[in-house]
């Protein structure tokens, strides 16, 4: 597992983030209209948020003005794919060998 991989991992391990990502999946939005969202949290709570998921490669931002906007960068997730698609592999492997070649590969 690569770094990239683990900061994603580590992005998306929180449940606000995950909801930051499901909004971002509707579409672009402001960084006020996303903080709008999670009224529980403070604007800056949600700004590190926001830069957890831009620092992992999960988010683009432009800026316009004084206005942030945020928008999903899906190919962020493309090296999670690969580690999943690897790992179900494996263990589709696993769930075929016979016993004799389980105990061989250990």
């Amino acid at each position: 597992m690569t770094i990239v991989t683990t900061n994603v991992f580590l992005a998306i391990s929180d449940p606000t983030r995950r909801a930051v990502l499901d909004l971002l999946a509707t579409g672009s939005r402001k960084a006020g209209d996303i903080a709008a969202r999670f009224r529980h949290l403070t604007q800056p709570a949600v700004s590190r948020h926001l830069k957890v998921l831009r620092e992992a490669g999960l988010v683009n931002v432009e800026v316009h003005a004084q206005q942030r906007i945020y928008e999903l960068k899906p190919e962020g997730l493309a090296e999670l794919y690969e580690w999943e698609e690897a790992m179900a592999s494996r263990i589709f492997r696993m769930d075929t060998e016979s016993p004799r070649e389980k105990r061989a590969a250990v």
